[in-house]
């Protein structure tokens, strides 16, 4: 539970240039006060996805259809945008595989694209606007997300919000098999929400409102579950083999979660060992709160990308109806050694050995 401790780790650091620092140990970030620069005219309304190529180019995918896919610097510097007339208002999940071409989901049409990372459409899983029926097991109803194994190269996709399947797809798009159904026990989702496959082709799964984290080997057999994870929503693997996962808090302004639940970003091991939990006990727009992460990069510096479905989770329900912040940047505090005052701040003391 995010408690006192972790409460006193959101230092009021709001001086000239400086967001505020959040986490512990280990695991100290700055968040940056103002991330990304949008090219002018551009407007997010919430931001899904997030994901990090191996060049450090930031790819977030909006719900805004104009301009789906934005490509940043790690500065926050528009580079390049794609996918404008692909996609619904119902974009979800964005995946970086390991050759850099990128993977999206949209639930709204239920498919499943492949861009190369210039934005030329390379494949597409799934007859756009056409739905399986529902909890019949059939892709796609719905999908979420999509992860890709660096050894055989297949494709794991949750179908997130009408099957509750995780279906596995060869590298050229042919389907080779789903597994899961509605329910609770292990192998079983409540709403499979993000889909990860780790170095040791490991297939890990954000059990949405089951509040766990499964993980399984590549044919669907269960290795384990982590609990004691709040409705994990955004799932992705850093460079130090970490699980960085989203917690989502409750679902409506007029049912707010209470503290402690939900809006913060927590860091698992490959063991399944809870390492820090990242935010602020109350939601937010302010440097280092949330308010409903989704979509979550980790950089090769270690810094953290966070896209938000602030808008359907808090601003729709606003009167007027508001766009709220949905994307911003955690800068890992690695890398702040210098002996200048602010670095002093944003510092990480090496381990006892």
């Amino acid at each position: 539970m995010f408690g006192q401790h972790e409460a006193d780790t959101y230092e009021s650091l709001k001086e000239k240039d400086m967001g505020v620092t959040v986490g512990t140990g280990n695991f100290k970030y700055e968040a940056v006060a103002s991330w990304p620069n949008l090219p002018n005219g551009a407007r997010l309304i919430e931001t899904p996805g997030v994901a990090v190529d191996s060049q450090d180019e930031i790819y977030t995918f909006s719900r805004n259809t104009d301009h789906p896919i934005m490509v940043f610097n790690r500065d926050g510097d528009f580079q390049r945008g794609f996918g404008a007339g692909i996609f619904s208002n119902r974009t979800h999940g964005i995946l970086i595989g390991p050759d850099d071409t990128v993977y999206c989901a949209d639930d709204g049409i239920h498919t499943i694209t492949k861009f190369t990372r210039e934005g030329e459409l390379l494949m597409t899983i799934g007859t756009p606007g056409q739905s399986s029926e529902i909890w019949q097991g059939k892709p796609f109803n719905r999908p979420t997300h999509a992860a890709v194994s660096k050894e055989s190269g297949d494709i794991f996709i949750t179908d997130g919000y009408g099957n509750f399947r995780v279906h596995k797809y060869s590298s050229g798009g042919d389907y080779i098999k789903s597994w899961g159904e509605p329910g609770i026990e292990p192998g079983q989702f409540l709403r499979p929400h993000n889909i990860a496959v780790d170095d040791n082709d490991r297939v890990i799964v954000a059990d949405r409102e089951a509040h766990r984290v499964q993980v399984f080997d590549t044919d669907g057999n269960v290795l384990d579950v982590w609990n004691n994870i709040f409705m994990p929503n955004g799932l992705t693997i850093g460079p130090d083999g970490n699980i960085y996962i989203g917690e989502l808090p409750g679902m409506t302004q007029s049912d707010p979660t209470p503290p402690n639940h939900g809006h913060n970003i927590s860091i698992i091991s490959p063991s399944g060992e809870k390492l820090a939990r990242i935010g602020h006990p109350e939601e937010g727009e302010e440097p280092g709160k949330f308010i409903a992460p989704h979509g979550i990069g980790v950089d090769s510096h270690g810094d953290i990308y966070v896209g938000e479905v602030s808008y359907t989770i808090r601003g729709s329900h606003m009167e007027p109806p508001e766009e709220l912040r949905s994307l911003s940047k955690l800068r890992s505090c690695l890398l702040y050694t210098s002996p200048s005052p602010r670095d002093r701040r944003c510092s990480r003391m090496p381990s006892s050995p």
